[in-house]
């Protein structure tokens, strides 16, 4: 437990980076440099610790400009298990300086060593931020939508897209009146020109893929307002079947081929006994379902886990991952290797056992620990 090593030790702001503990929480460092101008921009929507969202290599609805936690974090402190501390790179932006060990530990879900240190990058706030929501007949025309936004290069700063229950679900919990279809949250950063620039371009877009009028929310309170809901879609959602306990899966696939998948997996949705939220950082080609099951009643179970392995395959056999953000963990490991081939796991498992050879680090985790 790390939660107490919650120090920001140094902010650079003319290198644009910081160096945290790793119990400091992401809302905690934008606080501590709020008066510098500048600001970390991964946002996977709980206030989770830096730490933790190294070893887990974690994004959200920032992803689709800032990147991940790969691209922002330049530098660790790690305690490996046979109790050597080690520094796996300097401060400078970039490095040809031996194996990038770095990003060995970014993702590695705790099975490598203790993260103790980060180092982040950090990026100036933007002088204009405006923020939008624009309602779709169907789900492919809005997943269209961002396909064809980012092949012309439009620089949007987040792209969620959510889909009609789980707009239903929204405005229950949150009291809001969005319109109750396929919905896209959008997000510009720029000067005060690009921002209506690149607003004026996707609404062009979206309105040739069936999408109605933008409702826009411009002041730094509306944004707020907009995101706290997008963030709580997970606990909406829980509400739409009181008691249940929800099955949550992630793919992500390469952008052209969002809209086929998103598209396939919603008609598996409408085939499915159950509720099944979809939502997702369309931006990067991510999305996400939650699948509400009563614990107790196995053929819901069964049912649950039949349709994850459908929406799995389906994005391998695009080309995709079977997990863009919540890892690998013990669930998904049987997906890795379908992924990745024999031989990838088993150079993982070498890494694993020349790093961690008592197995004291999250034993079982990621890759199996035996072939």
């Amino acid at each position: 437990d790390l939660s107490q090593m919650n120090q920001v030790l140094a902010v650079h702001e003319e290198d644009l980076d910081a160096v945290v503990q790793a119990g400091v929480t992401r809302k905690q460092l934008n606080e501590y440099i709020k008066h510098t101008g500048l600001f970390f921009p991964i946002d996977p929507g709980a206030d989770a610790t830096l730490g933790g969202m190294t070893a887990t290599r974690a994004s959200g609805t920032n992803a689709v400009r800032y990147g991940t936690m790969r691209e922002n974090v330049l530098s660790l402190k790690v305690v490996l298990p046979d109790a050597r501390i080690i520094q796996t790179s300097r401060r400078a932006k970039k490095s040809a300086a031996g194996y990038d060990l770095t990003r060995l530990f970014i993702g590695s879900e705790g099975t490598l060593g203790i993260i103790t240190e980060v180092t982040v990058k950090l990026h100036p706030v933007q002088e204009a931020m405006s923020a939008a929501v624009c309602a779709f007949p169907d789900i492919e025309g809005a997943a269209n939508t961002v396909i064809q936004t980012l092949q012309a290069g439009i620089p949007i700063a987040r792209s969620e897209l959510l889909c009609a229950t789980t707009m239903g679900a929204l405005n229950r919990h949150n009291k809001t009146s969005y319109r109750e279809s396929p919905t896209l949250f959008l997000e510009f950063h720029g000067t005060a020109a690009a921002v209506v620039e690149q607003a004026k371009a996707v609404q062009e877009i979206a309105r040739e893929h069936g999408g109605l009028d933008f409702q826009w929310a411009t002041k730094q309170e509306e944004r707020t307002k907009l995101w706290e809901a997008r963030h709580n879609a997970y606990f909406a959602c829980l509400q739409l079947k009181p008691g249940s306990r929800a099955l949550s899966t992630d793919v992500c696939v390469p952008i052209s081929r969002l809209a086929e998948c998103v598209a396939e997996t919603a008609q598996d949705i409408e085939k499915a006994s159950l509720p099944i939220p979809l939502f997702g950082h369309v931006g990067d080609g991510n999305f996400h379902l939650v699948i509400l099951i009563d614990p107790k009643n196995q053929a819901e179970i069964e049912e649950a886990k039949a349709i994850n392995v459908r929406v799995v395959e389906r994005a391998l056999a695009m080309e995709g991952t079977c997990t863009g953000e919540h890892g690998v963990g013990i669930g998904k490991q049987q997906y890795l290797r379908q992924e990745l081939g024999d031989d990838v796991i088993s150079i993982m498992r070498d890494i694993k056992q020349l790093i961690d050879p008592e197995n004291l680090m999250n034993p079982g985790k990621v890759v199996p620990e035996s072939p």
